[in-house]
């Protein structure tokens, strides 16, 4: 009995154990942009836009300027702000 008890542990852990390798991989795959964004199947961050309260997958810049951005907005200079900081929503 605590053989089969052991088994089925040892089992669950190393299952479990792939599992977190798998998503910790996916996850690292996922977020290349030079900020350290999510991405879409075409390079795009996936961020979430404060002027416009939608999600929206944009080019961003060497500057961590999106596409979308416009310098006379309060809301797209904060945007650029966090993508440098790192803190900008994602989805």
């Amino acid at each position: 009995m605590d053989d089969r008890l052991e088994r089925f542990i040892r089992t669950k852990l190393r299952g479990a154990g792939r599992q977190f390798e798998e998503a910790k991989s996916a996850y690292r795959e996922g977020r290349t942009t030079r900020f350290d964004l999510p991405t879409d199947e075409d390079g795009r961050a996936k961020l979430v836009c404060r002027r416009h309260a939608e999600r929206r997958a944009v080019a961003v810049d060497a500057e961590g300027k999106p596409a979308c951005f416009d310098a006379d907005h309060p809301d797209c200079r904060g945007c650029a702000e966090d993508i440098r900081e790192g803190v900008v929503e994602t989805w």
